[in-house]
């Protein structure tokens, strides 16, 4: 039983995904951890710091499934460390004669910062992919409803003729900023944590930033030009991108929160079948998904700010700020694959109604001078769209 809502059998989908969650599932973390562990036991190997056959014996063993996670757990609890519980796990399954390489030279924050690369990795494929379903979508409905006009809003009231297409440009042109903040940023949040335990491997010996390289070859990631153990504004970058993008996607749930209102019409969130929207009030249609994305993304930002916390840490090591992030990180990329799930959802079913959007535009600015001029709302919708077509047609589907 868990006591944490976000994880319960109940309502666990509202808070992540099945995909995601597989990425900060215990035994995927262990087995990532593992993985960290060999290719730095390969790296030594090549640079002759630790024997062959060692690395080959670490790889052999370094499976989650042939540990029992919840002696590795008694293990850490009864050494008070983070990972000395399952180095005494795994070295029983080890040669005598390996079992001194294992976690040779390296330290905590070794494994855990790198396996968190290569989490972001996982995490950031999965935002890209969905960013770009959302952003396609949202492209065809722009150019569809280019010229659909309807009332534009400001301060909640009606102000100025629009057009649905431009409304939803808006929506497209930032999902594409997103996307160019992911790629800009890859370089800078996929990158290994070798340093030991201050930093500077001092007791790695003369071919130390050799085995780094390999280290980070091994894992297909970037090798850092300094050990990063103090500087978290790697992971307080990506979490903050990830807030920001739940943001974008709760302006578009507001609006169709907003637009869905009875008195106004003119959008409506799709109603999967079985759906009940009030169990007191039948005549409801209740925007849930909508409002949702609003509370997904005021939890993300939340723990994007744990994340901007842990940029403030001193000296070489501060473990006040990395154990910070061991929980913030996966709790915003939980939220934000949930909030791109929902809205993939959103913008595939929405329903609209130009009708009712005449029919509001007529009511609302019938007496103004131009109630049927947008201005240069289309002219804009073609840029925005050109724009983005020809980014998508330059890039890659897979990140990064």
């Amino acid at each position: 039983m868990s006591a944490r809502i976000s994880d319960s059998a109940m309502y666990a989908h509202l808070w992540g995904t099945p995909e995601v969650r597989e990425v900060f599932d215990e035994s995927a973390r262990v087995q990532g951890w593992l993985d960290v562990l060999v290719a730095l036991a390969r790296a030594q190997a090549a640079s002759g710091l630790i024997p062959l056959s060692s690395a080959e014996a670490i790889a052999e063993a370094a499976k989650v499934d042939r540990l029992d996670l919840d002696q590795v757990g008694v293990a850490t609890r009864e050494t008070g460390h983070s990972t000395l519980g399952l180095i005494r796990e795994l070295q029983p399954l080890l040669p005598e004669s390996a079992r001194e390489h294992l976690y040779f030279k390296t330290t905590v924050q070794d494994v855990t910062d790198t396996w968190t690369a290569l989490a972001v990795r996982t995490v950031g494929g999965i935002v890209w992919r969905d960013l770009r379903a959302i952003e396609a979508r949202l492209l065809e409905l722009s150019a569809q409803h280019r010229d659909t006009l309807m009332c534009g809003r400001t301060h909640g009231q009606p102000g100025a003729p629009i057009t649905f297409g431009w409304k939803v440009a808006s929506w497209a042109d930032e999902v594409r900023r997103h996307l160019d903040r992911l790629r800009e940023g890859s370089d800078r949040w996929l990158t290994v944590q070798l340093g030991g335990g201050l930093g500077t491997l001092v007791d790695a010996g003369p071919s130390a930033l050799e085995v780094r390289a390999r280290f980070a070859a091994e894992l297909g990631l970037n090798e850092p030009r300094i050990s990063w153990l103090s500087s978290r504004d790697r992971p307080a970058e990506f979490g903050h991108l990830l807030a920001m993008i739940c943001g974008t996607l709760a302006r578009i749930g507001g609006e169709v929160y907003e637009l869905q209102r009875p008195e106004i019409g003119e959008l409506a969130e799709p109603r999967p079948a079985g759906v009940v929207g009030s169990i007191t009030m039948h005549h409801k249609r209740n925007p849930e998904g909508s409002e949702h994305l609003d509370t997904l993304a005021r939890l993300a930002r939340s723990s994007s700010g744990v994340l901007s916390e842990s940029v403030v840490s001193q000296h070489e090591r501060d473990g006040r700020a990395w154990k910070a992030e061991w929980v913030a990180l996966p709790e915003v990329c939980l939220l934000t694959g949930s909030a791109l799930s929902l809205t993939r959802r959103l913008v595939d079913g929405l329903e609209i109604d130009e009708d009712r959007m005449t029919a509001n535009l007529r009511t609302h600015l019938g007496q103004t001078q131009n109630p049927a001029d947008p201005g240069a709302a289309p002219l804009m919708v073609d840029r925005v769209l050109r724009h983005a077509r020809a980014a998508r047609a330059q890039e890659s589907e897979q990140w990064p």
